[in-house]
């Protein structure tokens, strides 16, 4: 009876592993399975590249997706080409850039794919966040409106904008220069030894 209780033990060791794996696999699907930008982080100021990443959660292709985005936290001013779908730009009276839809010319993004869908833009100087707000509609005419808050069901997508590191990269270039300086004294000085080497 003891062996029978050991090998039951031994089994549930091999086993419970594997069904901790499966779960936190099942966990990650369904909480990746958002529209979703990145990256998640940005710098005040900042010039980047923003990739929208849509996948088909229905077992009808999505044909279109609708991006909007607040004037007042980024001016995107780009957007990539992407082979199989047009896009057009929203824009207001003085050409600032609202939002951008992508609609498939083709079959679009099937039940078990996805795709990002990407674009440029300026960080604005004073941004805190970018609220991304997406509009995913499918072949059969519904539309999944992901604009919801944090932790809902269709919760919008979030940059969080982090200040500039202060001086930029003309900061970074001052704070290396004493480095610079003590390597090229100690150079100076090795060469000095080798001279005073050979003149010996």
């Amino acid at each position: 009876m003891k062996k029978k209780r050991g090998n039951l033990g031994s089994k549930l060791t091999r086993i419970f592993p594997a069904v901790l794996l499966a779960a936190s696999l099942m966990f990650a699907a369904s909480a990746s399975a958002h529209v979703v930008v990145y990256p998640k982080e940005a710098s005040q100021g900042a010039y980047e590249v923003f990739s929208v990443r849509v996948p088909s959660e229905k077992p009808v292709p999505t044909v279109k997706v609708e991006v909007k985005f607040p004037l007042d936290s980024v001016a995107v001013s780009r957007v990539e080409p992407k082979p199989g779908w047009t896009y057009v730009l929203a824009k207001d009276a003085n050409g600032g850039v609202l939002g951008v839809t992508w609609t498939a010319t083709g079959d679009g993004l099937g039940a078990e794919e996805f795709t990002d869908f990407s674009m440029q833009g300026k960080v604005a100087d004073q941004a805190t966040s970018i609220t991304w707000k997406a509009y995913q509609t499918y072949k059969d005419g519904s539309i999944v409106e992901w604009t919801g808050a944090a932790g809902s069901d269709t919760p919008a997508s979030v940059t969080k904008v982090v200040p500039a590191t202060a001086g930029g990269s003309g900061g970074a270039a001052g704070n290396s220069m004493p480095l610079y300086l003590a390597a090229a004294a100690l150079v100076i000085s090795l060469i000095s030894l080798v001279m005073a080497w050979f003149r010996r």
